[in-house]
């Protein structure tokens, strides 16, 4: 167990932009925002302490798809090195998380992830900014188990 009493950079949250985003993953794509978005919305609704969260994202295991893992670790604080994110094989897109004795399912909305398969990356750089502006119902369904 962590102690953090005295810690000054212990749980920060910070508000990522677009750039940001790009600069972590390399580009930027709608499913690094799908992740980050949903990363956020668990943070905030959910548990907002990356010590006691645990997300597993469940998704085809390849890009484009696993890119939502990116989006995910920086959204919610899981991370790899904390041991508290993992990527699952799953023809069946969605991320689920743990903390406290509780679970939360989430699941991108159809109609955005049927939209990003996009013919150009920027076109791709564009939807991606387009999800960015949304509302987070417009983006993903949220589940309590």
């Amino acid at each position: 167990m962590h102690d953090h009493d005295n810690c000054r950079f212990y749980n920060r949250v910070k508000d990522f932009t677009v750039e940001d985003l790009a600069a972590f993953h390399g580009h930027l794509g709608s499913y690094l925002v799908v992740g980050y978005r949903i990363g956020r919305y668990v943070r905030a609704h959910f548990c907002n302490d990356p010590f006691l969260l645990h997300a597993t994202i469940c998704c085809s295991a390849k890009p484009p798809e696993s890119c939502i893992a990116d989006g995910v670790q920086i959204g919610s604080g899981c991370t790899l090195g904390k041991r508290n994110i993992e990527v699952v094989q799953s023809s069946d897109l969605h991320c689920e998380f743990e903390a406290n004795g509780k679970k939360l399912h989430v699941v991108p909305r159809p109609e955005i992830v049927r939209a990003s398969g996009v013919s150009s990356e920027a076109d791709a750089e564009r939807f991606a900014e387009e999800i960015a502006r949304l509302q987070d119902d417009r983006i993903f369904d949220v589940y309590n188990l």
